[in-house]
């Protein structure tokens, strides 16, 4: 008569024949923390400002081609950082099918556990709101921090090409974004906007746009800009339709005001290479951020 064990002991024979036959199993069964491959991170004090900021970086296991990689700098870098990373690795591994080189790609971030720091509020905003109680309108002295420490850094790293740089930011990082176009035209070739609070300061950022064409009219190539906002981050347009449920939304005219600056700016070819415009189907202001990282990145390799 054959005998059966019963069914707790089967598991318990199951499992000890595993574990004979994969000694690893064991150990496997411990959890590790997660890491991202060809990155790395590091704490800066930045001269600029004696300011702290978190670097990450991601460099392409490609060869640097003979220019040097191109780089692609990323506002908010706790929070967009590890998507572009991952985003330019994909275009790494079909650059062989594609033509595309895929950039090194840089997150530029504080050193906090959190996605989004309060200190975006300091760096991110244009000198036109500046406040001495919140600390805004530090938006020229973070550039500074860009130009004068986290370039350098980056140069220091690995070979790169100074014909190819792109920045990246979303919200108030998309305002610090067309300031930086600007201001500083010549500091990047691509501008990509996500999203931006033109809004702030009583829409003081546009003021910038006069004078632009005069500002790019001696650079060897004129910059481009992505401009990409959310459809839902508008009100909607009858009582059930499509659209942000906050109130906030009619009033900051985010597609609007999006929408009319490219406009605007399409209308400037003596001062931009291209300016598209995007609106993002069915994304809000928190969701459009991954929409717009991906449209980003494809609009800065291809």
């Amino acid at each position: 008569m054959t005998h059966h064990p019963d069914p707790s002991r089967r598991r318990l024979l199951a499992a000890g024949a595993l574990a004979a036959a994969a000694p690893g199993v064991r150990a496997a069964a411990h959890w590790q923390p997660a890491t991202l491959p060809q990155s790395r991170q590091r704490d800066i004090v930045a001269s600029a400002n004696g300011q702290r900021y978190r670097i990450f970086v991601s460099v392409p296991e490609r060869p640097a081609p003979p220019a040097g990689h191109p780089v692609l700098y990323a506002l908010d870098g706790n929070a967009t950082f590890a998507s572009l990373a991952l985003m330019a690795r994909t275009a790494g591994a079909r650059a062989a099918v594609t033509g595309r080189v895929p950039p090194l790609v840089v997150g530029i971030g504080y050193p906090t556990e959190r996605d989004y720091d309060p200190a975006r509020g300091r760096d991110y905003t244009p000198p036109a709101g500046q406040d001495a109680v919140t600390g805004e309108g530090g938006a020229n002295r973070f550039l500074d921090v860009i130009e004068r420490d986290v370039m350098p850094l980056v140069r220091g790293l690995a070979p790169v090409d100074p014909a190819r740089q792109a920045l990246f930011g979303h919200s108030y990082g998309g305002l610090c974004v067309l300031h930086a176009l600007f201001s500083r035209p010549a500091l990047f070739q691509t501008y990509l906007a996500s999203s931006p609070s033109i809004w702030y300061g009583n829409r003081a950022v546009l003021g910038g746009v006069a004078g632009l064409g005069q500002r790019t009219s001696g650079l060897a190539r004129k910059p481009a800009l992505l401009l990409s906002v959310g459809e839902l981050e508008r009100a909607p347009a009858r009582p059930g339709g499509a659209g942000s449920a906050n109130p906030a939304a009619a009033q900051r005219r985010m597609v609007e005001e999006a929408s009319e600056l490219a406009a605007r700016l399409q209308g400037m070819p003596e001062a931009l290479s291209v300016v598209r415009f995007h609106l993002l189907p069915g994304e809000s202001h928190g969701s459009a951020v991954f929409a717009a990282m991906a449209r980003g990145m494809e609009f800065f390799v291809t």
